[in-house]
């Protein structure tokens, strides 16, 4: 499969049958410690505020809402910080290492729906209904009973082995936090989509997102 090839043009449709999530994980470094620091002291703040403000449902949804919000400042920042950030996601033979992988638990733990491999970040865009993966003895460890976290720790473990190899390089590679949201409905289905495919957009990497070498999305 070449790059070129990796987008395709007639967009998915909403089919809820489970949990569908929007995940977001970055490079290790990829963002200065004082910006992290700041932004979840911002995000505790508001936190607070919306806490003592509103409760039950009303407070879900704040609690929500703020969820989407300090997602985007996060990304942005992502994006702002591509020339001090390594970069090695551009690099063909390491965004195609990516790629083979993100396809080859596609029908095995989740159903793809989108993504977008950026300089410095992925956006991965699954659904994960009628994809548990089995639990058996001896595995046994912390991530055994959330089968999406097991399955990005086995996706970002097989990733940045293969990656470091072909880098020639040792040590962490990815940070050790994702970023996932659960969709809720069609309305935001769509608005994640655009937003995925959009995002080289956004950075000024292409005008076009179709010209972007690094995108996919599901018909």
């Amino acid at each position: 499969m070449s790059h070129r090839n990796f987008y395709r043009r007639r967009l998915p449709h909403w089919h809820p049958e489970g949990q569908t999530f929007f995940i977001t994980f970055r490079l290790v470094n990829s963002l200065p410690a004082q910006v992290i620091q700041a932004l979840q002291e911002e995000r505790e703040r508001e936190r607070q505020i919306i806490c003592t403000q509103f409760s039950g449902n009303q407070q879900r949804q704040e609690l929500y809402n703020l969820d989407k919000k300090y997602f985007g400042r996060f990304d942005a920042w992502l994006d702002r910080c591509i020339a001090e950030s390594p970069r090695w996601l551009v690099q063909e033979n390491v965004a195609r290492i990516i790629v083979d992988q993100i396809h080859a638990l596609d029908g095995e733990r989740y159903r793809l729906i989108a993504c977008c491999i950026m300089s410095n970040h992925i956006h991965l865009f699954i659904d994960t209904a009628g994809y548990q993966p089995p639990v058996t003895p001896p595995h046994d460890g912390p991530t055994a009973p959330y089968p999406l976290a097991d399955t990005l720790k086995l996706l970002k473990g097989r990733t940045a082995r293969y990656c470091n190899q072909a880098l020639g390089r040792g040590g962490a590679f990815w940070h050790h936090e994702s970023y996932d949201h659960v969709v809720r409905d069609e309305k935001e289905f769509e608005r994640i989509i655009w937003y995925i495919l959009n995002n080289p957009v956004k950075a000024g990497l292409v005008k076009n997102w179709e010209d972007w070498p690094f995108t996919y999305c599901v018909e």
